[in-house]
């Protein structure tokens, strides 16, 4: 529905609309791998259908999370420059740019996932008859690869679009508080997106990444808890598809109004008003009805 309105209707002419419809491409490559891991946690983690699909959703799943961040990231930065730099920034805030910078992300976070596409992802269990898919990293010759892989993601996908983003919202709302015109609207926006954007990193995407690294750095002393904590990060990462239209409600004001008609409701209607009409005398009336004494006479 959002890919749909993004190119329909709003006609992808903003940077801003570039950022939400590749957005809206990275969750729907989420929703595409969802029921296998659906499926997945109902048989109790057994994977069952081979370790080329293991691979393929682990990737495509954490390819979704780097691509989301960055697009997020984006987004926070387009719009601290129209809102602080807003006549500066017009050489770089251009649509064509905007898919430069999306073609950008769309590779780094594909090259983020090759070693999730070569390193097997399955763990077999023969005497649980259970086959493991990407929830027990394995020890030996890939321990000391997945643990700096894991710090690397984490810093470069994670820590740095975190303090990126917020610092972005700090300089919006503080530009749009020290406006002298009325900013109160776009004021509380900026601030409903920010919480919502804060959110997704904290609440989504951080959890997964942190219980890896405790994971590595206690790995003599694994608590079966971490597991269970794992499971419970990853599958409420996925949660960020949800928030995200939000995101698109709240980063434009001209979707919002498609949101608006989309649900058949109508934003700020206001009845017409109408105009009010002057009393006119009797004796004016009577003038204009009738004929001037030039008339007569000629």
């Amino acid at each position: 529905m959002a890919i749909i309105m993004f190119l329909v209707k709003m006609k992808v002419k903003k940077p801003a609309v570039v950022y939400m419809l590749n957005l809206a491409a990275a969750d729907a490559l989420l929703v595409c791998v969802l029921p296998f891991q659906i499926v997945y946690r109902f048989l109790g983690s057994n994977w069952l259908i081979g370790e080329g699909m293991c691979r393929f959703v682990t990737a495509a799943y954490y390819c979704n999370m780097y691509c989301s961040v960055l697009f997020l990231t984006s987004i926070s930065v387009d719009r601290f420059l129209a809102v602080v730099y807003p006549l500066r920034s017009l050489y770089w805030r251009t649509v064509t740019r905007a898919w430069l910078v999306c073609g950008v992300i769309w590779v780094i976070s594909f090259a983020s996932t090759v070693p999730l596409l070569i390193i097997k992802q399955t763990m077999v269990f023969p005497m649980l008859d259970n086959t493991m898919c990407h929830d027990i990293q394995h020890f030996g010759v890939h321990f000391f690869f997945s643990f700096y892989y894991f710090t690397t993601v984490f810093s470069l996908f994670i820590f740095f679009p975190l303090v990126i983003s917020t610092l972005c919202y700090i300089g919006t709302i503080r530009s749009l508080s020290r406006s002298k015109f009325d900013q109160a609207h776009k004021r509380s926006r900026a601030i409903c997106l920010t919480v919502i954007v804060l959110c997704v990193f904290v609440l989504c995407f951080s959890p997964t990444h942190i219980i890896y690294l405790i994971h590595y750095m206690h790995v003599d002393n694994y608590d079966f808890s971490l597991y269970i904590a794992y499971i419970l990060s990853s599958s409420i990462s996925s949660i960020n598809c949800c928030l995200d239209p939000l995101i698109y409600y709240f980063a434009s004001s001209q979707s919002q109004r498609y949101i608006y008609s989309l649900l058949w409701c109508k934003k700020d209607y206001r009845p017409p008003v109408k105009q009010k009409r002057t009393p006119v005398n009797k004796e004016q009336s009577s003038e204009r009805t009738q004929p001037s004494q030039h008339t007569k006479s000629g």
